[in-house]
């Protein structure tokens, strides 16, 4: 096993121990705006790799590859902030009649 897969590997299970600290500690009203905040940066992260898969093919296929890319990313983030917009309306006080 080479030094940089140790770090790697290493890296990860922080990474895991880390996200489940911070996800237990969200109380359970706020998982779904939370989790459609994820699916938004989440996005981010398949455009990229559809992008680099995009790269290394080249050509019409890689061109098809990266406008597809971009395609799902953008409806993926998009889609997560407007479903995180609306969960958060949700926990806004309503405004009632004044006396």
């Amino acid at each position: 096993m080479s030094p940089q897969l140790l770090t790697e590997i290493t890296v990860f299970i922080l990474a895991v121990f880390v996200g489940f600290e911070v996800i237990s500690k969200v109380p359970s009203m706020l998982h779904t705006p939370l989790m459609s905040a994820t699916n938004a940066i989440h996005g981010i992260v398949v455009v990229g790799a559809m992008l680099i898969a995009g790269a290394s093919i080249g050509g019409t296929v890689g061109q098809a590859i990266g406008l597809a890319a971009m395609v799902l990313a953008t409806i993926n983030v998009v889609g997560g902030f407007a479903v995180t917009g609306r969960m958060l309306q949700m926990f806004k006080a309503k405004a009632g009649p004044k006396a």
